[in-house]
C-alpha cells in the first residue's frame, strides 16, 4: 500500500494493523482494489497467495503496478503503453546505424539501442561511434553505468544475463526502458514546444511570402494593365488595308501571346489572395490587407477597364478593315472596269474612220452593215459600264479615297472618249446605208448556200465521229445490232451525194453571175466557213471510213461468235457437273442419316462413295479449262447457266469435306464401339431412336428434341439432370447436339467404365496397400514405358508417413479422370 501511494502520488485507505492472516489478507484486498479502480484487469491474482508468499503471483502483480503506473501513460502519437514506449525507441532511435528496436526482447541484446538512446538525448555522454555490435556485454554495461550514474536510473539489468538469454525478458527490459521515457520526458516537451514553435513560424513566414507574391504579382499586372490600354484606345485610321491589317495582327499576337499569360497571373492572382486569407483564417491570424490600390477589387476594375478597350479597339480594327476594304474594292472594282472598257474601245475610233465600204462587194456591204449594227449593240451594251465606272468614281470621292486625283482623271478621260464614240458611230452608219442596197443576187445566193452547206457539213462531221467511233459490246446480239444500224447509214449515202452536188451548183451559179457582171468578189462567203474545198474533203473521207467500219464489225462479229461457242460449251459442262454436285450431296445426307448394315458395311459403302466421287474429278478439270478460256477472252457473263465456276468449285470442296466427315463418324463409332463393348444391335437402334427424333434429317437436334430422344429411351429428367446431361453432350452450348455426342453419352450410360476409385484401389494393390508407391515399385510391376509415364507425373507424397522417394498415386488417378490438374 506504501508503493501504491508513492508511485500513484494518491491516499489509500487506512490499513489495518493487526498481525493476524486475516488482516494480512485485507491489507492485501485493499491494495488489490486500488490497483483495480485504476482499471487494470487482474487477473489470477488473489489476496491469499499474496500473503501465502507464491512469488509467481507476487511478480506478477508488481509487473501489473510497474505497467500501470509507469508505462500505460506513456503516449506517442494518439498509440499508448506498450505500442507507444515502442514507437518511441523507434523514432529516436532511427537515426543509428545497426539499430532496429522492433520488440522488447532481441532487439536489445547488443546494447547499441540503450546507448543510442541516451546520446541521442545526452550525446556528451556517449561516444557512439566507438561502440561495436560485437561486444555486446560491454555495450550493455557501458549504457547501465552511464544511465545510473548521470540519469538517475537505477540498473536494474544485468548484461551476462541479457546477452546469455535467447531471448531476454520482455517485461524487464520495457520497464527499464520507460524509465529512460520519463528520464527524457522533459526534453521531449522541449522539443514538442520547438516544434509547435517552429510550425508557428513556418506558417507566418509563409503568409508573409504570399503577402510578398501578392504584391509584386498585383503591381506587375496593374503597370501591364496601364500600359496596355493607351495602345488599345489609339483610334488613328490607316490608309492602307496592308497597314490594317499589320494593327490587327499586332492585336491578335496581343490575344494569342501577350495577354493569356496576364489572365493566368491574375487567376494565380485570386487564388493566392484566396489561399492566404483561408490560412490566415485557419490560423488565427488577421485577415490580409493590400496596400492601397492592389486590391482585388482594383485589379478587377483595372481588368474590366482593359476588355472594355479591348473589345472597342476590335470593333474598331474591324469596321475600318472593312471600311478599307470597301475602298480597295471599289478602287479595284473602279480600275478592273476602266482597263475592261479602254481595252474595248482601243482601235475602236481608227474603225469607225475606215472607208473600206468605198470599194466593197454588196456582200461586204451587208457584212459591214451587219458588224456595225453588232458594233452598235455592243456600244449600248457599254454604256452601262461607263455609267458604272463614274458611279464608283463618285463613291471613291465620298468615301475620302486616298487616290481619287487619279481615279478622276482617268474616269473624265473615259468619259470624253465615249462621247468621241458615239459620233464616230453615228457617221459611219449613214455612210454604209448609202450602199446597202448593191449586188443583192449574189448576195441571196451566198445566202442559201450557207443555209445548205452549214446541215450538211454537220452530217458529214457526225458520220466521220460515229464511223471512226470505239464500240465495246458482249453478246453477239450487240454487234448484230451495230452491223444493222451500219447498214441503215450506208443506204442514205445516195441521198446524202446528191445534196452534196445541189449545194456546189449554188456555189458555182454565185460565181458565173458575177463573171458575168464582172462583179469582183472577196473570194470567202461572208455567211459561213464552209468552202466547197471542205464538203468534199469531208465527203471523201466518209467514203474512205465506210468499207473500214464495214472490216471492224466483221471482225467483232467473228469474236462475238467464238465468245458465244466458248459460253456454250461452258454452260452445256456446268449444267451437267453442277446438277451431279447437288445430287451427290443429297445422297450422302441421305446415307448419313440412314446408315443400313454394319458400321464395317457402312465404312465399306462410304468409302467406295468416295473413291467414285474422287473419279468425277477429270469432269471438274475440263470445266475449269473451258473456264480459263472464258477468262482469256474476258467474258463475264454467260446466260445459258446460273452454275458459275466458283460456285461449282464450293460445291465441289464441300462434297469432299462432307463425304470425308460422314467417313469420320462411321469411323468414330466404330471405335466407340470397340471401346465400349456396344454390340451392332444397340448402335442400330441407337441410329434409329436418333433419326426418329431428328425431324429436321439435318444428323444434329436441338435440346427439346433430344429431351424427348431421352425419355423416349427411359429416362426420367429433372431439370438440373437434363443440364448436367446438356453440359456432357454441347459442351461448347451450341444449343445441338451430334449423333456422335448422343453415341459417347449412351456408351458410358449403358457400359462399364473404371473410376479414379478403381485406378486408387489398383495402384495401393501394387504398393503393397500402403498410402504411396515408389519409383522401383513401378518399374518393377508396369510396362517400362508406361512406368515412367507415372513416374515423371507423380507429385512427391506428403503424407505423415512418407518415406525418401515415395510417390502420390491418389492425386494422379484424380488427375487422370479430369478431377483435379495432372
Amino acid at each position: 500500500m506504501l508503493l501504491l501511494e508513492v508511485i500513484s502520488g494518491e491516499r489509500l485507505p487506512k490499513p489495518e494493523r493487526g498481525k493476524m492472516r486475516v488482516h494480512k489478507i485485507n491489507n492485501v484486498n485493499k491494495a488489490l482494489d486500488f490497483i483495480a479502480s485504476k482499471g487494470v484487469k487482474l487477473v489470477s491474482i488473489g489476496a491469499e497467495e499474496i500473503v501465502d508468499g507464491n512469488a509467481k503471483m507476487t511478480l506478477g502483480m508488481i509487473w501489473t503496478i510497474i505497467l500501470r503506473f509507469a508505462i500505460q501513460d506513456i503516449s506517442v502519437e494518439e498509440t499508448s503503453a506498450k505500442e507507444g514506449l515502442l514507437l518511441w525507441c523507434q523514432r529516436k532511435t532511427a537515426p543509428y546505424k545497426n539499430v532496429n528496436v522492433q520488440n522488447f526482447h532481441i532487439s536489445w541484446k547488443d546494447g547499441l539501442a540503450f546507448n543510442a538512446l541516451i546520446h541521442r538525448h545526452r550525446p556528451e555522454l556517449i561516444e557512439y561511434d566507438k561502440l561495436r555490435k560485437d561486444d555486446p556485454v560491454t555495450n550493455l554495461n557501458n549504457a547501465f553505468e552511464v544511465a545510473e550514474k548521470y540519469l538517475d536510473i537505477p540498473k536494474m539489468l544485468d548484461a551476462e544475463d541479457i546477452v546469455n538469454t535467447a531471448r531476454p525478458d520482455e517485461k524487464a527490459i520495457m520497464t527499464y526502458v520507460s524509465s529512460f521515457y520519463h528520464a527524457f520526458s522533459g526534453a521531449q516537451k522541449a522539443e514538442t514546444a520547438a516544434n509547435r514553435i517552429c510550425k508557428v513560424l513556418a506558417v507566418n513566414q509563409e503568409n508573409e511570402h504570399l503577402m510578398e507574391d501578392y504584391e509584386r504579382l498585383a503591381s506587375d499586372l496593374l503597370e501591364w494593365i496601364r500600359r496596355t490600354i493607351p495602345w488599345l484606345e489609339d483610334r488613328v485610321p490607316q490608309k492602307t488595308i496592308q497597314e490594317m491589317q499589320q494593327k490587327l495582327e499586332d492585336f491578335r499576337d496581343y490575344r494569342r501571346v501577350h495577354k493569356p499569360p496576364k489572365v493566368q497571373e491574375k487567376c494565380q492572382l485570386e487564388i493566392n489572395f484566396n489561399t492566404l486569407q483561408t490560412k490566415l483564417r485557419l490560423s488565427n491570424r488577421p485577415a490580409f490587407m493590400p496596400s492601397e490600390g492592389r486590391m482585388v477589387s482594383d485589379i478587377n476594375n483595372g481588368w474590366q477597364h482593359l476588355e472594355q478597350a479591348e473589345k472597342g479597339y476590335e470593333e474598331w480594327l474591324l469596321n475600318e478593315i472593312r471600311r478599307l476594304e470597301r475602298l480597295d474594292h471599289l478602287a479595284e472594282k473602279f480600275r478592273q472596269k476602266a482597263s475592261i472598257h479602254e481595252a474595248w474601245t482601243d482601235g475602236k475610233e481608227v474603225m469607225l474612220k475606215h472607208r473600206d465600204y468605198e470599194t466593197a462587194t454588196l456582200s461586204d456591204i451587208k457584212a459591214l452593215i451587219r458588224k456595225h449594227e453588232a458594233f452598235e449593240s455592243d456600244l449600248a451594251a457599254h454604256q452601262d459600264r461607263v455609267e458604272q465606272i463614274a458611279a464608283i468614281a463618285q463613291e471613291l470621292n465620298e468615301l475620302d479615297y486616298y487616290d481619287s486625283h487619279n481615279v478622276n482623271t482617268r474616269c473624265q478621260k473615259i468619259c470624253d472618249q465615249w462621247d468621241a464614240l458615239g459620233s464616230l458611230t453615228h457617221s459611219r452608219r449613214e455612210a454604209l446605208e448609202k450602199t446597202e442596197k448593191q449586188l443583192e443576187t449574189i448576195d441571196q445566193l451566198h445566202l442559201e448556200y450557207a443555209k445548205r452547206a452549214a446541215p450538211f457539213n454537220n452530217w458529214m462531221e457526225s458520220a466521220m465521229e460515229d464511223l471512226q467511233d470505239m464500240f465495246i459490246v458482249h453478246t453477239i446480239e450487240e454487234i448484230e445490232g451495230l452491223i444493222s444500224a451500219h447498214d441503215q447509214f450506208k443506204s442514205t449515202l445516195p441521198d446524202a451525194d446528191r445534196e452534196r452536188e445541189a449545194i456546189l451548183a449554188i456555189h458555182k451559179e454565185a460565181q458565173r453571175i458575177a463573171e458575168s457582171n464582172h462583179i469582183k468578189l472577196s473570194g470567202s462567203n461572208p455567211y459561213t466557213t464552209v468552202t466547197p474545198q471542205i464538203i468534199n474533203s469531208k465527203w471523201e473521207k466518209v467514203q474512205q471510213l465506210v468499207p473500214k467500219r464495214d472490216h471492224a464489225l466483221l471482225e467483232e462479229q467473228s469474236k462475238q461468235q467464238s465468245n458465244e461457242h466458248l459460253r456454250r460449251q461452258f454452260a452445256s459442262q456446268a449444267n451437267i457437273v453442277g446438277p451431279w454436285i447437288q445430287t451427290k450431296m443429297e445422297e450422302i445426307g441421305r446415307i448419313s442419316i440412314e446408315m443400313n448394315g454394319t458400321l464395317e458395311d457402312q465404312l465399306s459403302h462410304l468409302k467406295q462413295y468416295e473413291r467414285s466421287i474422287v473419279d468425277y474429278k477429270p469432269n471438274l478439270d475440263l470445266l475449269e479449262q473451258q473456264h480459263q478460256l472464258i477468262q482469256e477472252a474476258l467474258i463475264f457473263d454467260n446466260k445459258h447457266t446460273n452454275y458459275t465456276m466458283e460456285h461449282i468449285r464450293v460445291g465441289w470442296e464441300q462434297l469432299l469435306t462432307t463425304i470425308a466427315r460422314t467417313i469420320n463418324e462411321v469411323e468414330n463409332q466404330i471405335l466407340t464401339r470397340d471401346a465400349k463393348g456396344i454390340s451392332q444391335e444397340q448402335m442400330q437402334e441407337f441410329r434409329a431412336s436418333f433419326n426418329h427424333f431428328d425431324k429436321k434429317q439435318t444428323g444434329s437436334m436441338d435440346s427439346d428434341d433430344f429431351r424427348a430422344l431421352l425419355i423416349s429411351t427411359g429416362y426420367s429428367l429433372g431439370d438440373a439432370e437434363f443440364h448436367r446431361i446438356m453440359s456432357v453432350v454441347d459442351p461448347n452450348h451450341s444449343g445441338l447436339v451430334t449423333f456422335q455426342a448422343f453415341i459417347d453419352f449412351m456408351s458410358r450410360e449403358t457400359t462399364d467404365t473404371d473410376t479414379a476409385d478403381q485406378v486408387i484401389a489398383s495402384f495401393k494393390v501394387l504398393a503393397g496397400d500402403k498410402n504411396f508407391i515408389t519409383a522401383e515399385e513401378l518399374r518393377r510391376e508396369l510396362p517400362p514405358d508406361q512406368a515412367e509415364y507415372c513416374i515423371a507425373r507423380m507429385a512427391p507424397y506428403q503424407g505423415p508417413d512418407a518415406v525418401p522417394g515415395a510417390l502420390d498415386y491418389k492425386s494422379f488417378s484424380t488427375a487422370l479422370y479430369g478431377e483435379s490438374d495432372l
